[in-house]
Parts: structure tokens; C-alpha cells; sequence
């Protein structure tokens, strides 16, 4: 039995510790904000906060998580996750919508790291995060928004 903090609530899980942490958050935690897409931590849809830093849950044991906070996209709720969640939407980012919420997790991310991202530091801090319908320049564009909002 683990005991996972996500999103600030406390979960008792009896799964095995080698788990990878996306299926304890969407199968038995019920969050199902946090996609699954390959499985090999190269495309980011996975991608949540474990002690405030953007990991891939599809590699990441349920083990590792033990004893530390998670956050998914349903839990996000910091200045940065606001500011990019207005910009994702006043842009208009959102096309199929599958990668989005690892896009953002990886955003704030970096936001929070370097409030003012230059082009390149975006596109290095989302280049493990694969849009398939290519609204790059809508992300690029709603992370630099959310920065000056934040500014």
C-alpha cells in the first residue's frame, strides 16, 4: 500500500511500486487530465509535477512519487498555471487538445524557473512535448503572454 498526495489529497493505493505513476493517477486515482501517448517519455502528454518539477508519468515509478506532491493538470493552481490557462485560452491554442495539458504542465515549468523565456528557452523547455496538429506558435505565443501577465 502506497500513499500518494496529489493535487494536495492524500491517496491510499494498493498497486505495485514499480507502477508507472500515469496509471495510478488516471486508473486509480480517477484523474484522467494526464494522457497517455507512447509511453516512453517522448511525447509528453504524461507530463505532471512531482515536488514542482515537470516529470513524465509514463516512466516514473508510483514508488518514486511516494512521500512527495503531485500535481495534474486538475490540480493546477499556482499564479503561473492560471496565467497560462487564460493565454491558452484567449489564443485559442487548443486545436485536438490531447497534448495540451503536458504542454501547460511543462510551461509552468518553465515559468517558474525563468519568468521571462526567450523563443529558444521555449522551445528547449517544451521540445520533449509533440503537438500533433503543430500549434507551436499558438503555444509559443500563450506562454509568452502568460510571462507578461505574470510580469
Amino acid at each position: 500500500m502506497l500513499t500518494l498526495t496529489i493535487n494536495g489529497a492524500e491517496h491510499r493505493l494498493d498497486v505495485d511500486p514499480d507502477m508507472p505513476l500515469l496509471w495510478a493517477i488516471r486508473d486509480h486515482a480517477g484523474l484522467t487530465g494526464t494522457k497517455y501517448g507512447c509511453g516512453m517519455s517522448q511525447c509528453g502528454a504524461c507530463t505532471v509535477h512531482l515536488d514542482g518539477k515537470a516529470v513524465r508519468s509514463c516512466v516514473t515509478p508510483v514508488s518514486a512519487a511516494a512521500g512527495k506532491s503531485v500535481t495534474t493538470i486538475e490540480g493546477l493552481d499556482s499564479a503561473a498555471g492560471r496565467a497560462l490557462q487564460a493565454a491558452w485560452e484567449k489564443l485559442d491554442v487548443v486545436q485536438c487538445g490531447y497534448c495540451q495539458s503536458g504542454q501547460i504542465m511543462s510551461a509552468v515549468d518553465l515559468l517558474t524557473r525563468n519568468p521571462d523565456p526567450t523563443d529558444s528557452d521555449i522551445t528547449t523547455a517544451l521540445s520533449g512535448n509533440i503537438c500533433r496538429c503543430g500549434t507551436y506558435v499558438r503555444i509559443r505565443a500563450a506562454i509568452k503572454a502568460a510571462s507578461r501577465a505574470l510580469g
